[in-house]
């Protein structure tokens, strides 16, 4: 069994790793902290746990966090950079769900989350956990840094475009929706019911902090970088990433075809037939990715419809995906749950 301990487990990404890793064979989740909920017991605080999850939370300053085989941090950014490494200096293998090891620019990710980087070193080592790209680094890695939820539904929608060389690069556009689950469980008044509720709005158009993350990973597959305009969107959903995305095409392709045979053993991307149009309630709680694609009267566009279910594929599925491919486990281990409807 593998020892699982979880820093910041009162979050939504938090219970989310609660609620998938309760359920799966190969892990005994051993610690759980909360400097807030501290002596609490985890069902109190998410009852939908009850009888599940046995365990209190603990303060982290008196958590032995060195007992366990894996770390997840599921916490702010900023707080993993300074954590981690003594953990990953006594062997333990970690996963950060936030944005600290992500970027590989440091004054990159200085200039956009407007701290100094405390562990740079680890940036380096760090593999980001992707895994129908990165599935082979991931399996060796002792550091993995997850990706984020936009990140995730985008990049796997421009992927096998850009890597077949049959898109403009310098003319990509993403346009994301997400649920306000996206902004974390936190008390701000633009995510109060009445707030969010019967509402839709576009946020970070002239510049947003995935959009660093995402332009240096799509730009592994090209040279020069690549171009890319990214506008986020608040919808009043609680789940979900929905990402419309558009490209040139420069040479005639069979787009679906291409992408088919992209994902073909890919188990949690799921392409559709040509036309289709991917709801979020589909991938609802689990940890697919749905993909459409348009050739809009049949011009030089490419539309790529990509719905993930941001807590899930976009944070916490996507992290346990991790841990079994880091730990030789079958992929699919503890993820196989069909998703919601209605």
């Amino acid at each position: 069994m593998i020892k699982v301990g979880i820093v910041g487990g009162t979050g939504y990404t938090g219970v989310e790793l609660l609620r998938l890793l309760a359920a799966h064979p190969e892990v005994s989740l051993t610690a759980i902290t909360s400097r807030q909920d501290a002596g609490k017991e985890v069902s109190h605080v998410f009852p939908n746990l009850r009888g599940q999850v046995a365990l209190s939370f603990t303060d982290p300053q008196s958590t032995d966090l060195f007992a366990c085989d894996l770390v997840f941090f599921a916490t702010p950014n900023g707080i993993a950079m300074k954590e981690a490494p003594k953990l990953l200096e006594r062997g333990v293998k970690v996963i950060d769900l936030a944005a600290d090891f992500r970027i590989k620019d440091i004054a990159l990710w200085q200039q956009w989350y407007g701290m100094e980087h405390t562990s740079p070193e680890w940036v380096k080592q760090a593999v980001y956990g992707l895994p129908e790209v990165n599935r082979a680094a991931i399996k060796t890695a002792q550091l993995v840094a997850n990706p984020g939820c936009y990140p995730t539904a985008v990049q796997l929608a421009f992927i096998p475009l850009i890597k077949a060389g049959v898109v403009n690069t310098q003319n990509l556009i993403a346009d994301a929706k997400s649920g306000v689950s996206g902004a974390g469980r936190k008390s701000e008044v633009h995510t109060l019911f009445s707030e969010a509720s019967d509402n839709f709005k576009a946020y970070g158009a002239s510049g947003h902090r995935h959009l660093p993350e995402i332009s240096e990973q799509l730009s592994r597959y090209h040279d020069p970088e690549v171009n890319l305009i990214f506008t986020p969107h608040l919808t009043p959903l609680i789940r979900g990433i929905h990402a419309t995305c558009y490209a040139t095409l420069t040479a005639a392709t069979d787009l679906q075809k291409l992408f088919e045979e992209h994902y073909a053993k890919e188990p949690f991307v799921d392409v559709m037939p040509f036309g289709s149009h991917p709801e979020t309630r589909s991938v609802r709680a689990s940890n697919l990715c749905r993909i459409a694609l348009h050739q809009p009267q049949q011009g030089q566009t490419v539309v790529i419809l990509s719905v993930i279910d941001n807590l899930v594929k976009g944070a916490a599925g996507q992290a346990v995906q991790n841990m079994n491919l880091m730990f030789g486990l079958p992929e699919t281990l503890g993820l196989t749950q069909l998703p919601i409807l209605p």
